[in-house]
């Protein structure tokens, strides 16, 4: 019969199981970015949506990254086909849109998006509203959706750089806070198959309930 091992030497192997955890490099996450403009994806102006999302998820992510970006018109087919090769075909574990979320007639990427769902989930575009609506009114306006497709969130954000920030990172100074979307996104991969995302919590802190 194997002896008992001391309560010091089982803290010690706890703390070495626990230090080797951490120095395990984290795998590589893949993201597809699309920016969906018209006028952007034309040469009319410069596209600022997907410099910002690589800016942001960069400094807010701690894994390796693999992009995966597009720059597309506001046409519906088009931006589901595209979202359907992110996910089908370049297997990302993440697709974040940027633009035609409005109620311009040519915006058309929530339904582009949910054209291509297995299952919606809306609490993702309600938190967002409820984040904008601290700063404009017209926010009701914004008609963002998430979904999931196989092994993959979907989620389409604002269009605007400092509006994309303010989603995904919340308001964590404001009085009462308001968290970002992205908080949840980490446990919400973990949950359909995807990779472990770590987070600089200096940015975003990753929520995941305690077990």
């Amino acid at each position: 019969m194997t002896a008992p091992m001391a309560p010091e030497m089982a803290r010690r192997t706890v703390t070495a199981m626990t230090n080797e955890a951490a120095r395990a490099p984290l795998g590589t996450v893949r993201i597809g970015l699309v920016s969906i403009s018209d006028r952007a994806s034309s040469g009319v102006y410069e596209d600022k949506g997907l410099p910002a999302l690589q800016a942001w998820l960069g400094r807010a992510l701690r894994n390796p990254i693999e992009w995966e970006t597009r720059l597309i018109p506001d046409e519906q087919a088009q931006i589901s086909d595209t979202l359907k090769e992110l996910v089908d075909a370049k297997h990302c574990h993440l697709v974040l849109t940027t633009g035609g979320t409005g109620p311009a007639p040519r915006d058309v990427t929530p339904e582009a998006t949910l054209a291509v769902a297995d299952r919606e989930m809306p609490g993702f575009g309600e938190q967002m509203r409820q984040i904008s609506l601290r700063f404009v009114p017209t926010a009701i306006l914004s008609r963002q959706v998430a979904v999931l497709r196989g092994k993959a969130l979907i989620i389409n954000l604002p269009g605007q750089p400092k509006s994309i920030a303010e989603t995904l990172e919340g308001l964590p100074t404001a009085t009462p806070p308001a968290p970002g979307i992205f908080a949840a996104v980490p446990y919400c991969i973990d949950l359909i198959g995807g990779p472990f995302i770590e987070t600089d919590e200096a940015v975003c802190r990753a929520f995941r309930p305690k077990r």
